[in-house]
């Protein structure tokens, strides 16, 4: 009994779930449409005797996976959604599954089976021991669009929660006692007179010279913001010929900052500056948020435990063939981007694959670049968070090498490591209230008595799923 018996029923399911990923990782949905993914998760939970609600918050492929009854309530927060454009075969040269295809670039297939692998493996336990209390997996779409979670965070789904666990797959083995930047997703539509761009140009007005203005605006701000903030913008409609004044034009910013007080005052400088633009091209502006993920609030509680329990877990290790892959992997990325990776935490790290498992103590109360609606949960319970080697130090995010990677051997040994991990610190958060007493008192400090609030509009809803012949073309 014990974890003894809780790492034994893992150890001995590790193949059913390595298949799950990988049956995941071979249907790749981007975001809002990852029916395969929360199909399957649902269809398994089920089987093992978890009770699903569907359609979280509007959300179609959003679901929660509940056992027990009482307190303590603890959540794990999984997810499935892939990335456009990086479908890739696990190969060390670009090699597409699908031409122009969506790819598990973040390794989100790994993330959600870990969790479901961890709530159905701790269900057992709590069966065989008779535990008292109440786990969830949370089926969270669209994280890469950093929304998902905020719909089922307006909902209340969170909020009973007495804590919540989650990792991510990583280049190391962690915990993220560093927060993520909060981002505010917001697209802008101008809409002026069209004309003939030759014949008749005093008669239009730009759309896209309003655009184009706005940006320029929003490249001189760049100078005038905090440190480590970031702006970043595509152009998604310019118009349809180059011998038409457009009359349409929209552009979609994504700005990022430490805090998300610190967002909105950037959201109110770049919302004059599209208005500015405005005003020069005799042109109307109006603008959407799509998504608002909040900063991350690491738990130095629940990060402690959750490190004990991934040191305990078990020996991790890679084969040379595992090690040999992941160098050819590193050979395609340039030598100068795989020199800064090794520097990334302040600590060199010379292995290709790190086996060890560390606390990066010096990162405390540092803001890592990107973002994550995890940061959204945070702000309800406290969370804690490792990530766990499934890739090749030097290999980025979001590319086609990180697909090769989570779709092989590498990523389900590190994906195995994360459900032990977090299987491991339910168990002691099940037998142990002063655990998640602490936790909570360190989450009311850290929110100081602010207290969470949607960052999108009250009338903003999810997308729909496309209909069946859309999904063909994804």
């Amino acid at each position: 009994m014990g974890k003894e018996t809780v790492l034994e029923w893992i150890n001995n399911n590790e193949k059913y779930f390595t298949e799950m990923a990988q049956d995941i990782w071979n249907h790749p949905q981007v975001a809002y449409e990852e029916e395969y993914a929360s199909a399957l998760q649902m269809k398994v939970l089920s089987d093992a005797g978890f009770f699903i609600k569907e359609s979280i918050g509007g959300a179609e492929t959003a679901f929660i996976a509940e056992y027990g009854s009482g307190k303590p309530v603890i959540g794990i927060l999984g997810e499935y959604d892939a990335l456009p454009g990086l479908s890739q075969k696990v190969s060390a040269k670009r090699d597409e599954v699908t031409q122009g295809g969506p790819g598990h670039g973040c390794g989100h297939n790994l993330l959600g089976t870990a969790g479901v692998e961890a709530v159905i493996a701790m269900k057992n336990a709590m069966e065989d021991e008779k535990l008292n209390g109440t786990i969830r997996y949370y089926g969270c779409p669209a994280e890469e669009v950093l929304s998902g979670k905020t719909f089922m965070a307006r909902e209340g789904v969170f909020n009973d929660l007495d804590c919540a666990l989650t990792w991510h797959p990583g280049v190391s083995n962690f915990v993220v006692n560093m927060s993520m930047q909060a981002m505010v997703s917001v697209k802008f539509h101008f809409n002026g007179i069209t004309a003939h761009a030759a014949g008749a140009p005093h008669a239009g007005r730009s759309a896209l010279d309003a655009v184009e203005l706005m940006n320029v605006g929003a490249n001189y701000m760049r100078e005038h913001v905090l440190d480590g903030s970031r702006i970043h913008y595509v152009i998604t409609n310019g118009g349809l010929a180059p011998n038409i004044v457009p009359d349409q034009a929209s552009v979609w910013y994504y700005l990022r900052a430490s805090t998300t007080a610190q967002v909105d005052q950037m959201l109110a400088r770049v919302n004059k500056i599209a208005d500015g633009a405005a005003l020069m091209t005799e042109t109307a502006v109006s603008s959407e948020v799509m998504a608002f993920a909040y900063n991350v609030l690491p738990n130095d509680t629940l990060n402690e435990i959750m490190l004990d329990n991934m040191k305990i877990s078990g020996e991790f290790s890679f084969s040379n063939e595992e090690i040999a892959f992941a160098e050819s992997l590193v050979e395609t990325v340039d030598s100068s981007v795989v020199e800064m990776s090794k520097q990334q935490f302040g600590i060199p790290i010379e292995e290709s694959l790190p086996t060890s498992m560390n606390e990066f103590k010096h990162l405390k109360g540092q803001c890592m670049g990107g973002s994550t609606d995890v940061g959204d949960v945070s702000w309800i319970t406290p969370i804690g968070q490792i990530m766990t080697t499934c890739a090749p130090v030097g290999v980025q995010p979001h590319s086609w090498q990180a697909t090769a990677s989570y779709g092989s051997s590498i990523g389900f040994k590190g994906m195995h490591l994360a459900a032990k991990s977090m299987a491991l610190s339910i168990y002691d958060l099940l037998k142990n209230d002063e655990f998640i007493r602490k936790a909570r008192e360190e989450f009311m400090k850290e929110t100081n008595g602010i207290k969470y609030k949607p960052g999108i509009p009250d009338d903003l809803l999810p997308p729909k799923l496309p209909s069946p012949s859309t999904f063909m073309h994804v």
